[in-house]
């Protein structure tokens, strides 16, 4: 009987870390710099790189490689940049600031979200997704700095996390996409 008892409780624990795991990243509600919705089905088919920007940190020249990598890989990936002012207070601008200072000063036209946490009290369900293994099925992470990278693919999978010093335009990422 005690046999039965534990198989039990070790198929029900199995089968609910396995749903958890399998929480999808299409679920969640993202709200865009401009106050729309960005409802990440539509792309399903393509790659996300999802990263935490900021307009006054010593990275945010990595705008140049976000773009440049969302210009030629557009087909089949889609950037998504997610201002952040939870480090060193590095994107204190408000939603219209942050978008003209993106566009005027490194040509983003890939879909930016207003700012969110990416860590702590108050983190948002995306980041909870992309840094538990619990709801991503993959991998534990912290978000250490602005400009880190998460990687989802075409079916909404956790591919992998890139931290700042990554550059948008390196080997590791573009083998991925």
């Amino acid at each position: 009987m005690i046999y039965l008892f534990l198989l039990f409780n070790y198929l029900n624990t199995a089968a609910q870390n396995k749903t958890a795991a399998k929480a999808s990243i299409y679920d969640i509600k993202i709200e865009g710099i401009d106050g729309k919705t960005i409802d990440l089905n539509a792309y399903k088919g393509k790659k996300i790189l999802f990263v935490n920007v900021a307009s006054e940190c010593g990275f945010t020249k990595q705008y140049d490689g976000l773009q440049q990598l969302y210009s030629t890989y557009k087909d089949k990936l889609v950037v998504i940049g997610l201002p952040c002012n939870q480090f060193g207070g590095q994107e204190p601008g408000v939603a219209a600031e942050i978008q003209t200072f993106c566009r005027l000063n490194f040509g983003v036209n890939f879909p930016l979200t207003t700012k969110i946490k990416v860590k702590g009290k108050g983190q948002h369900e995306l980041y909870q997704w992309l840094t538990k293994k619990t709801k991503n099925g993959k991998k534990n992470s912290s978000v250490k700095w602005n400009f880190q990278k998460y990687l989802i693919d075409e079916n909404g999978v956790f591919l992998d996390v890139f931290y700042p010093m990554t550059k948008p335009m390196s080997n590791k990422i573009i083998t991925l996409i």
